[in-house]
């Protein structure tokens, strides 16, 4: 059930704002606030809670909101959010880009940037937000700074779909049990995943539209020193994708299969050993992620590229030494290191023969 945090209603009118600054500071990443007028701001926050996934309705005065560089180094749990005007109006200011939100219309904004947020409109305006943990999300969708700081349609399409679907949950009164909260943690994860793909995937293919104008696309007659480096990133950004591939990523920089292998002996392995080695390390970082404990073995799996969990636990096992649910058991015993990340547990090197 949607709980409410704080409500300005409840103090003096001569402290309300001051309080409000210190519930914002007191965050899992801290903000600061001001308004135009200062003795009659009021403010109330209610956040339902969906696992990683909290959905947070703030009803407040004409104000703004921001988060610095400073704040930033200060706490940052690395969050992803989408954000949308309930009543009234919003203005979105990251990554050198602002967005004029209204109706439905929403914006994306990454913890670890600093960011603005206008709140505006006649009488109390109110904005509904929605944030999930960023390691939680596919990784090709992780990548999103082009998307930073757009206005993002929402009353149409998948937009829609994800601003009724938090519009929905944060107004229903009554509870939600254990497996609601379970399965509406999915839901909304997902739809943030599909939503935030679908406007990579245009973005993406505007660009390649560009390059295309402009003779500009994947270069082959570019040398091994330009080209290895970006067919590494490529590898990086794809490994949830569980058809990447030799042939996927030769494709995708217009060169042959054959020239690709020629490449990689000059990094003394294969393309598919490097694909195999990053994904079973970023599984391996993930069960041991004490953030991640209630996502499913398979899940983790799945997130990187293994279609079948047999075939995953297999390569585990090889690499570490031990299964995976035996490893996510013994990372749950060893505590979390000073810089608040998963546990550090001695890891053995992962072969890349075989």
């Amino acid at each position: 059930m949607i709980r409410t945090v704080f409500r300005s209603d409840d103090l003096p009118p001569g402290e309300r704002l001051a309080r409000f600054e210190d519930f914002l500071d007191g965050t899992s990443h801290p903000m600061r606030v001001t308004t135009a007028d200062p003795a009659r701001f009021r403010a109330t926050v209610r956040v339902l809670d969906l696992g990683p996934v909290s959905v947070v309705h703030l009803t407040c005065s004409p104000a703004v909101v921001w988060r610095t560089e400073r704040l930033i180094r200060r706490a940052d749990p690395e969050l992803c959010s989408v954000l949308f005007p309930h009543r009234g109006a919003l203005r979105v200011a990251q990554a050198h880009r602002e967005a004029a939100l209204t109706g439905r219309d929403f914006a994306l904004c990454d913890s670890s940037r600093p960011f603005r947020v206008l709140v505006s409109g006649p009488g109390t305006p109110a904005l509904i937000q929605a944030r999930a943990p960023r390691a939680l999300l596919p990784a090709p969708v992780r990548r999103t700074d082009h998307l930073l700081g757009r206005r993002l349609p929402g009353r149409e399409g998948l937009g829609a779909l994800l601003t009724q679907f938090l519009t929905d949950v944060t107004a229903a009164p009554a509870p939600y049990s254990g497996s609601d909260v379970s399965r509406l943690s999915s839901v909304a994860l997902d739809l943030l995943a599909t939503v935030l793909a679908h406007h990579a995937d245009d973005d993406g293919a505007a660009r390649d539209g560009a390059a295309r104008a402009r003779g500009g696309v994947a270069r082959a007659q570019d040398g091994p020193r330009e080209l290895l480096p970006r067919i590494e990133a490529f590898i990086a950004e794809h490994l949830a994708d569980p058809e990447l591939s030799p042939g996927t990523v030769a494709a995708a920089h217009h060169i042959s299969v054959r020239y690709l292998h020629r490449l990689f002996q000059l990094r003394d392995t294969t393309v598919t050993e490097l694909i195999r080695r990053l994904r079973l390390e970023r599984a391996r970082r993930d069960l041991a992620d004490p953030r991640l404990r209630d996502l499913p073995v398979h899940r983790v799996a799945a997130r990187w590229g293994f279609a079948e969990h047999s075939a995953f636990t297999r390569a585990f096992r090889t690499a570490y030494g031990v299964p995976p649910r035996d490893y996510r058991r013994r990372a749950g015993r060893v505590p979390a290191d000073s810089s608040g990340g998963p546990p550090c547990l001695p890891v053995p090197p992962v072969p890349l023969g075989g």
